[in-house]
């Protein structure tokens, strides 16, 4: 599973979903989806527009936990 951490270093850092959306050119909707669903998708483009405002890397913006093995199904 990989989730953003997009809200955190964020805060940490002292942006706010505004000034992020103003700094970043990210439409302030898809700023608010990442901060409030950190499973959601987006597209590189936009990490690398959102890692740049921060002043990171895009990696640091992403935590990859694996997904638990798929149980088979009973019979």
């Amino acid at each position: 599973m990989i989730r953003l951490k997009v809200k955190e270093i964020a805060e940490a850092k002292g942006f706010s979903m505004g000034r992020l959306h103003r700094d970043a050119g990210v439409d302030r909707k898809t700023i608010q989806r990442v901060y409030r669903e950190p499973l959601s998708e987006i597209s590189t483009v936009t990490l690398d527009r959102i890692a740049t405002a921060l002043g990171v890397q895009p990696c640091d913006l992403i935590e990859y936990s694996p997904n638990p093995p798929r149980t088979p199904p009973a019979e």
